[in-house]
């Protein structure tokens, strides 16, 4: 990437923005220059040090600074606001438990997905509610965005280089949403994951494209589940070969229906877990690892011989992660994974 003082001597802002795109260091939109003036302004939406190390950023290890993360927060168009949130991002996608290197190189279509919790949500006017995965929303649009920059321009992943995406995904360009935790009937995820309700924090996970689940009539958890379970529960899926965590994301109006009838996130989580699978049967034929059922790549707990045993499409059900997020409408999504795992980190200022 180009230090932002070497800006200076391009006349205008179309020259600039060719000389980044021919360099590689855009996704391909127009961004805002990075000049000596923009990342100085950025950086006053942290207390942190330009020169504080967040880490290096796989596959290539490029220096993920303060001021390196500021740099591509300003071409993805970032108020200074938002810049502790994309280093939290960063942080987050350093644990191993991410498996980022795996996610940045793979053929597989999965791209990191930022989610945000906590009073941060509010102040900053991030999306929760209709059209969450969607446009119309700067911080979500713009936070997202300079995650995926830092991915391409401090870990290298050029599509058709190092990001080998057989097809990739819109999510490429940026994925971050919050979680409606107005409109949760339970406990939001950070706080499921130790963290206090004043807390603000990112949750990061190398995630598909969402897959959408239509049910406008069950009234019963039983009946609502059961399609979910099946949406869930693909020949094609990773979770079935690979094991690994997954996203389900209840909208609203379907969390309400199981909220009322008295299920909370670990009965809801245990009914999936016994519900989404295949049996080996079929998986045999259709899947990644083939007939021979025997080798060490199918799980060592199956039972080779019971090919009506069901697969399940994640190793134990706490694997299975649950949010409320989107407006209304009977409608809940699916964020299957790369066979990896989510990490959190609470938001610093």
């Amino acid at each position: 990437m180009p230090e932002s003082h070497e800006l200076n001597a391009l006349d205008d802002m179309t020259e600039v923005m060719e000389l980044l795109f021919e360099s590689g260091w855009t996704d391909g939109l127009p961004v805002i220059p990075p000049t000596p003036r923009n990342v100085q302004r950025m950086l006053t939406g942290t207390t942190r040090a330009a020169d504080e190390l967040i880490g290096r950023i796989p596959p290539k290890g490029g220096r993920a600074t303060v001021e390196k993360i500021a740099i591509n927060a300003v071409m993805a168009g970032c108020k200074p606001a938002y810049l502790p949130v994309v280093i939290a991002a960063v942080e987050a996608l350093l644990d191993d438990r991410c498996n980022t290197r795996g996610v940045q190189c793979s053929t597989h279509i999965a791209s990191p997905l930022v989610i945000v919790n906590g009073p941060i949500v509010q102040e900053l006017g991030l999306n929760s509610g209709h059209n969450v995965f969607g446009q119309g929303w700067r911080a979500n649009a713009t936070i997202g965005r300079a995650v995926k920059l830092v991915l391409v321009n401090l870990g290298g992943a050029t599509p058709g280089v190092i990001d080998k995406a057989t097809f990739g995904h819109p999510g490429k360009f940026t994925y971050c949403i919050a979680e409606n935790e107005a409109a949760n009937p339970w406990e939001p995820l950070h706080v499921e994951r130790g963290f206090a309700p004043t807390d603000s924090t990112v949750t990061v996970f190398g995630a598909e494209a969402p897959h959408n689940i239509n049910n406008h009539w069950s009234a019963t958890p039983h009946g609502l589940l059961r399609t979910i379970a099946d949406a869930m529960s693909t020949l094609g899926s990773n979770h079935l070969y690979l094991g690994g965590e997954s996203f389900l994301v209840l909208g609203p109006e379907h969390a309400d229906v199981l909220a009322k009838a008295g299920w909370t996130k670990r009965d809801v989580r245990a009914f999936l877990f016994e519900h989404a699978r295949k049996p080996l049967a079929q998986a045999k034929i259709g899947g990644m690892y083939g007939p021979e059922t025997r080798r060490n790549l199918w799980p060592r707990w199956l039972d080779h011989d019971d090919e009506q045993q069901g697969i399940p499409i994640a190793r134990r059900a706490d694997d299975i992660a649950i949010l409320v997020a989107g407006g209304a409408g009977r409608h809940s999504v699916y964020l299957p994974g790369w066979g990896a795992r989510s990490a959190t980190r609470k938001i610093e200022r």
